[in-house]
């Protein structure tokens, strides 16, 4: 269906870390939010024309509201001025967008949730939703600042790798796996590339289901523009080369049908 901008109302916002903010919108968009899809996000800057593309962190459907966890990447990207939101403000945003994660897939199944950095936030939704075999989340942060921590325990199996080696394993989310000695036969994943790279080559190898949620920078959010596209393997229908665009088609994709 189609996705128009409509006004949300700021419900509260809370910085989590040095950064990282989590912001509560009350949006119509939270009735038929998924995990793994997102929110186009205006600021009220009339100089910034293009929306921010934000991960959807937690969907509350009675209370119409959708949670936003993002970090601040700097005065001129537009989540400075998010970041001072208060609420009762309000907002343009469109949606929700993109695809989501197929939740069918893990049914009955051993299955590692994974995110990395600013893609460790849609792993929450996702692990309140998925109806799996044995729920495994590894996440992975920079830090001892393990944002949203109290609420990965609540709903799985938490492992937890910090670049510093301050908690849990020293390292990634790869390391954290080995470690631990963990196996899975599902896998769902969202973060950087280098760490997608990682595990889309680790599910190949040992024969795992693995769909990955990629970042890209986005402009219209819709698909019309092509400029967040990705290599895949079959010809898109649209653009009649092999590409997908993440905003459109993903951001959620099978492993095996993209080349990263």
């Amino acid at each position: 269906m189609s996705r128009k901008k409509e006004m949300a109302t700021v419900l509260s916002q809370e910085m989590l870390a040095e950064g990282i903010f989590s912001l509560w919108l009350e949006t119509s968009a939270a009735a038929e939010a998924k995990p793994g899809q997102f929110l186009s996000i205006y600021t009220n800057d009339g100089t910034k024309l293009l929306p921010r593309p934000i991960s959807i962190c937690e969907i509350d459907k009675e209370k119409g509201a959708l949670r936003m966890v993002y970090r601040v990447t700097g005065e001129k990207t537009g989540t400075k001025q998010f970041s001072e939101l208060k609420a009762g403000d309000q907002i343009p945003v469109i949606g929700p967008m993109g695809n989501g994660f197929p939740l069918e897939e893990a049914k009955g199944k051993k299955t590692f949730l994974m995110g990395g950095g600013i893609g460790v936030p849609p792993i929450l939704e996702l692990a309140r939703e998925v109806d799996c075999a044995e729920k495994q989340i590894v996440v992975g942060y920079r830090d001892a600042h393990t944002f949203l921590k109290e609420e990965f325990e609540q709903n799985g199996k938490l492992y937890i790798a910090t670049e510093d080696g301050s908690v849990g394993t020293k390292g990634n989310v790869m390391d954290a796996i080995r470690e631990q000695a963990l196996d899975a036969e599902v896998i769902f994943a969202c973060g950087p590339m280098p760490m997608l790279r990682a595990i889309k080559a680790y599910a190949e190898e040992n024969g795992i289901l693995c769909y990955i949620s990629l970042e890209e920078r986005m402009a219209c959010g819709i698909g019309a523009c092509l400029g967040c596209v990705c290599k895949t393997k079959e010809v898109d229908a649209h653009s009649n080369v092999h590409n997908k665009r993440v905003c459109k088609d993903g951001p959620v994709f099978l492993s095996t049908e993209v080349e990263i």
